[in-house]
């Protein structure tokens, strides 16, 4: 019994720092890497005619930190519920501006993270037993008696 509890444990720890990891290496990549302000030309400026200019920024960078920060404390699962929802919210944009951009386009970037997040939104929160939340977590004790379902 002891094995298959830690089964569980190691699967949403490998899907947690698998997607953190992802997203994290994303964001990252826009901020130092290619630079806000390239990236704004190659894929934003061609909407300026659609949306105004402080939209496009907004956007720019709440896909961009979020996906920096939010990976980051994924990987470690601290503030792990806000980041899933801050990085749902991220897939919900980046999905709606390739919808915009081009009707029928290439899925093989959002639809595998939206997959793993899917997985970690649903799966029972109670069996992700290493991550840092739990230490924060009022009355924590290193024995969880919660039912394993």
């Amino acid at each position: 019994m002891y094995y298959h509890k830690q089964q569980k444990a190691a699967g949403i720890l490998f899907i947690r720092a698998l997607l953190g990891t992802i997203f994290f290496l994303q964001g990252y990549g826009k901020i130092f890497t290619i630079g806000l302000g390239k990236l704004y030309e190659m894929f934003f400026s061609a909407y300026e005619l659609l949306l105004p200019k402080w939209a496009l920024f907004t956007t720019l960078y709440f896909t961009s930190y979020v996906e920096m920060i939010a990976g980051f404390l994924l990987i470690f699962g601290l503030f792990k519920k806000q980041a899933m929802y801050l990085l749902a919210l991220d897939l919900l944009l980046v999905s709606i501006g390739h919808g915009i951009q081009e009707p029928i386009w290439d899925l093989q970037h959002v639809f595998p993270r939206a997959i793993l997040l899917a997985a970690l939104l649903l799966l029972p929160q109670h069996w992700d037993k290493w991550k840092l939340d739990k230490l924060f977590k009022p009355g924590h004790t290193s024995d969880d008696s919660k039912a394993e379902g």
